[in-house]
């Protein structure tokens, strides 16, 4: 994408933002920032060039007044950096952080996950090249230390010192785009905002992944209200993330088990939590912790070109 960013596998990014103990952890403070669409939007064309005011108001469907407001929470958050280049009349442009730089992972897996599980995507979704090997390319998650291919049954994942299901959840309502801001065009990552565009349904993938499969397990660990538990779990079914089955011993009882749909949405959980622990980090540790099973090292995830199999840069990515 030609940002500059170093790879996943690299050395990590000075952090940015330390959280103080007790307070929303990594994992919230990301799903509070990734689950808006409009900042996914904004630091998509960021990384892909814009700069100006105008380089963002040609590339999107937005207002004047909503694109104002939402580059500036964008600079609150460390994302974008405004830098003056010109006084009279008065110019700024955006530049993007190393903390956005270093979000290129977390894109590049939803625009997989979008283009492979979303046939009805509204804005035709491009292909990848790959200019180290010249080739169209899917990206392939592995741990950065052994190199080998990585799925959600590879990895132990326990919580850290400032884990815990409560500090994991944003403390606000998680925004999508409202209707008035679309100018008629529907959202370019719409089911990914599903998922990551509202706090309790982020939480509740998470707790598919981490075993959760009946309506009380996703009651007692989240202490959601219930309406809201059935209402995300209907979502996800009818979205073909989660499938509805009888329980085993339980004629009366129902399972949740993730689809092939919901576990392909792996990388882009742990890619996106890897870069909220990288970046906010809490003061009293981690607030997951995870292990490959294959070389018993802690998990970094690391994205590869499936054609080649090297390690992927942002430098080296482009769309066509």
């Amino acid at each position: 994408m030609g940002t500059g960013s170093r790879a996943a596998s690299g050395p990590r990014p000075a952090l940015t933002s330390t959280l103080k103990p007790v307070s929303t952890n990594a994992i919230g403070r990301m799903v509070g920032l990734l689950g808006d669409e409009w900042t996914l939007l904004l630091v998509r064309e960021s990384l892909l060039g814009a700069r100006r005011f105008s380089d963002f108001a040609e590339r999107l469907p937005i207002s004047n007044a909503v694109l104002t407001q939402r580059l500036q929470k964008l600079v609150d958050d460390g994302l974008l950096r405004r830098e003056v280049y010109q006084e009279r009349p008065l110019r700024a442009g955006y530049q993007p952080t190393r903390q956005c730089q270093a979000l290129w992972p977390v894109l590049v897996s939803i625009w997989h996950w979008e283009r492979t599980w979303v046939p009805e995507h509204p804005e035709k979704m491009p292909l990848m090249h790959h200019l180290t090997c010249g080739q169209d390319f899917s990206p392939a998650l592995r741990c950065a230390h052994c190199h080998r291919p990585v799925t959600h049954d590879h990895i132990v994942t326990e919580w850290g010192p400032s884990g815990g299901w409560r500090r994991s959840v944003p403390e606000g309502a998680t925004r999508r785009r409202s209707g008035a801001d679309k100018r008629g065009q529907a959202g370019l990552f719409p089911e990914t905002m599903s998922i990551l565009g509202n706090r309790w349904a982020s939480a509740m993938v998470a707790a598919a992944f981490l075993g959760s499969r009946q309506f009380g397990d996703f009651h007692t660990r989240l202490s959601a209200p219930p309406a809201v538990i059935a209402d995300r779990l209907r979502g996800f079914c009818t979205m073909g993330v989660l499938q509805r089955a009888s329980h085993p011993k339980r004629s009366d009882w129902s399972e949740y088990h993730l689809t092939p749909k919901g576990l392909a949405f792996f990388p882009v959980v742990m890619t996106a939590v890897d870069w909220g622990q990288r970046h906010f980090p809490s003061a009293d540790g981690l607030a997951m912790i995870f292990t490959h099973r294959e070389c018993g090292r802690p998990f970094t995830p690391e994205l590869a070109c499936d054609q080649c199999e090297q390690s992927l840069d942002s430098d080296a990515i482009e769309p066509r």
